[in-house]
């Protein structure tokens, strides 16, 4: 009941973590299905309905690990920490931020379910129409797919409005925004974009489901609608969303590199700009995904210049990192070898994106294998690696223990040659014409040894995966705890006990320079420096509402899915049909609405002495 009711920021980021880990799994196992499919030529791993079943692991894959697994995880990294590097104790509205986990754990099983209810989605990650239609995809996966993922984005939009809020009005006396952390910076940035970008993909699935439950029109042909109409609204979000992922990566590896460089980060302030900068022009190179649609040649100039315009801004960050290593006292742990090996990674990846802009080279490379070498550069390569960077980094701050360096390596090792031998060839293989979303492959075209070394590296990876999990239950199950600051850490994360009180700070710090800590240390302070005096402490009330609201939303999502009836038994047909179903899931929802408004909740205090006891223990 403690995990269900909490508002804390601390165990909803493990909550995030956990349930991310548990959609990464899920997405993993269909990654490993698919190259299990595609290691040789012309076999049916999965029987006479190989295509089909293919198809919907390749729509669940790419989905579950983008929406349900990437980013929760970033969510769960920003909630455990942004609040304790700008010295908050707790973000800005925590009963919105229970109810962001609770929407995006109900959407995503929502979705999930779908394996179970006779067809997964299976129009691809990206649902186009006409191929998402009624008449071309006949199961209810694509209602799952539209009706989960409005849940879990309602999850993600309120998330970043409060990191926002968090942020402009949370930050310790002295933090201004030029002397934040980059991750927290990276964070700042991603909320504007969510705040920007997942309204649009909230209204493109939203006509998605006119059209496929009640009959409307607007992405059907014959009706007057447009099918490019849907590419316009899905990649105007889908573009940023890469942005939405890749900055907070970008902010661990430069908090991390910074870190165990034991330098001040080179070039700050250029790193902030080329934040805001990618943010601003990830919302101008959407097109580029529909250079062979035939916007003409106007358009498509204009967004290939835009495209390659963003490489300039990555690239000061590159730079910038490499000059933080140039002349540092480089420690080589397993969260700095992930986050070292990020850097050549993500510049391949980049460079692959450049060409793709090219738009008449895009025009013989568009739905090839060199598509999807390039995107799992970037975000295998870019997000993955951070991920793993993060967790090693981060790990006793959030837990209270150090995770095994040995396993860590031993990963590192598996899973980044593993990445390579998945996805480099891949690149080879669509100059050679092998194109995406095929299920199989005649012998003999070239194309059946590279398919064979991407299946084996798939294979290490998930062995390097599984030694991470490995190294987890191990150090959970020892008793040896960790210190509050193992990392010599130069951000105000680091200054507070470990275990991390509740209330994270037992007085506000003092911020005075960037990276607050170090700053301390180097004037011979064993802490922080106060701004405050000690006294008593705000906290905010537990609360089942979130929990229970979120479950309103998933019966009501089922409701509408099943409003046409077709199932096996006349009662429920008659409570579906009749939208009965769906009205109780609104009505709990408003009923919780209805309580958190006419309830008055003034939170608790952690009195003084309580504090000093606390302290004492410590």
């Amino acid at each position: 009941m403690d995990w269900l009711t909490t508002v804390d920021h601390k165990k909803i980021g493990i909550m995030y973590l956990i349930a991310g880990a548990f959609f990464f799994v899920i997405g993993g196992i269909e990654a490993l299905l698919i190259r299990l499919q595609l290691m040789f030529p012309d076999i049916r791993a999965f029987g006479d309905d190989t295509a089909q079943i293919f198809n919907e692991l390749i729509t669940m894959h790419g989905t579950t690990m983008i929406f349900l697994a990437a980013m929760p995880i970033l969510f769960g990294l920003m909630n455990a920490i942004v609040p304790l590097q700008i010295g908050a104790r707790d973000v800005a509205f925590p009963f919105v931020n229970a109810l962001g986990f609770w929407t995006f754990l109900f959407g995503g099983l929502l979705l999930n379910i779908s394996l179970f209810t006779g067809g997964m989605p299976d129009a691809g990650w990206t649902s186009y129409v006409p191929l998402a239609s009624n008449e071309f995809s006949t199961s209810r996966g694509v209602d799952f797919y539209t009706i989960g993922l409005q849940i879990a984005g309602i999850g993600t939009l309120i998330g970043g409005i409060n990191f926002l809020v968090t942020i402009i009005n949370m930050r310790a006396p002295g933090m201004t925004f030029m002397r934040m952390p980059l991750f927290t910076w990276a964070t700042f940035v991603a909320s504007i974009i969510i705040l920007f970008a997942f309204p649009a993909f909230a209204v493109g699935l939203i006509l998605l489901t006119f059209d496929r439950l009640f009959d409307a029109n607007f992405f059907d042909v014959a009706s007057g609608g447009s099918p490019v109409l849907w590419q316009h609204i899905f990649w105007i979000f889908g573009h940023p969303e890469v942005y939405i992922l890749i900055l907070p990566a970008f902010g661990i590896i430069s908090d991390i590199i910074s870190n165990f460089s034991r330098k001040r980060l080179f070039g700050y302030a250029s790193m902030v700009f080329a934040t805001m900068l990618i943010g601003f022009l990830g919302f101008m190179v959407w097109a580029h995904h529909m250079f062979t649609v035939g916007l003409g040649p106007v358009a498509n100039a204009l967004f290939a210049v835009a495209t390659m315009l963003i490489a300039v801004p990555t690239g000061m960050k590159v730079f910038n990192w490499l000059l933080t290593l140039w002349g540092g006292q480089i420690t080589y742990n397993t969260a700095n070898l992930f986050a070292m090996s990020f850097i050549p990674t993500f510049v391949m990846g980049g460079v692959t994106g450049v060409m793709l802009a090219v738009a008449p080279a895009n025009a013989q490379m568009h739905d090839t294998y060199f598509v999807v070498g390039h995107f799992h550069y970037v975000i295998v390569g870019g997000i993955v690696l951070s991920l793993f960077a993060a967790a090693y980094y981060w790990w006793p701050r959030m837990f209270n223990k150090e995770l095994n360096e040995g396993l860590g390596k031993f990963t590192f090792w598996t899973f980044y040659i593993g990445f390579h031998l998945t996805f480099f060839v891949q690149h080879i293989l669509g100059l050679m014409g092998m194109p995406r979303r095929v299920f199989t492959y005649l012998p003999n075209q070239g194309w059946d040894t590279m398919n064979l070394v991407s299946s084996i590296g798939a294979f290490l990876m998930g062995i390097g995966f599984l030694a991470t999990v490995i190294n987890i239950v191990i150090t959970t199950a020892k008793k040896k705890k960790s210190v509050a600051d193992p990392w010599d850490g130069r951000t105000l994360e680091w200054a507070i006990p470990s275990p991390t009180p509740e209330y994270n700070f037992k007085q506000l710090p003092l911020v005075r320079s960037i990276d607050p800590l170090f700053y301390e240390k180097v004037q011979g302070n064993k802490g922080m420096t106060p701004a405050e005096p000690v006294g008593p402490i705000h906290m905010p009330n537990a609360s089942i509402l979130p929990f229970v609201m979120s479950f309103g939303l998933f019966v009501a999502g089922l409701g509408f899915m099943y409003q046409d009836g077709g199932l096996n038994n006349d009662f429920l047909n008659f409570i579906f049909e009749n939208f009965i179903v769906a009205f109780v899931g609104i009505g709990i929802t408003l009923l919780c609405m209805f309580l958190r408004s006419v309830i008055d909740d003034h939170g608790y205090h952690i009195e003084v002495e309580e504090l000093e006891d606390e302290g004492a223990k410590i």
